[in-house]
């Protein structure tokens, strides 16, 4: 009885090490491989292209300001990449659902005109 009771100490004991080792492991790194890859397109739109121009400067902050107020939108959203160059705006950058990419369309539009904005917003699991 004596020795069963320590055998079940002992496995418990291990058990409790080897999950204790396991809740520590760090989680793996995120794979921005095909986002990366997408970026050094010569044509693509990077937060590197964001015009200077006080006018541009201002449409951004309009733009990111009206999205920032939105609660409905996720942290994801209100995270994109509003880049404004010669007054062309480019949205870029996950998002959870359509709905929100359409919402965030729609703000930017109504900011800078609908011929003005190129939304290459990206639905995440999609």
């Amino acid at each position: 009885m004596k020795r069963s009771i320590l055998g079940f100490v002992s496995a418990l004991a291990l058990m409790g090490t080897c999950s204790v080792t396991l809740a520590q492991s760090p989680p793996p790194a995120p794979n921005n491989t095909a986002v990366n890859v997408r970026d050094r397109n010569s044509g693509a739109m990077t937060a590197g292209e964001q015009s200077n121009a006080k006018g541009d400067v201002d449409l951004t902050r309009r733009i990111r300001r009206a999205v920032m107020k939105d609660n409905a939108l996720s942290m994801t959203a209100h995270n994109v990449k509003i880049v404004t160059a010669n007054g062309a705006v480019t949205l870029r950058g996950p998002v959870n659902s359509q709905q929100e990419k359409v919402a965030i369309g729609r703000k930017a539009q109504a900011i800078a005109g609908a011929s003005n904005v190129d939304n290459q917003l990206e639905v995440k699991n999609q």
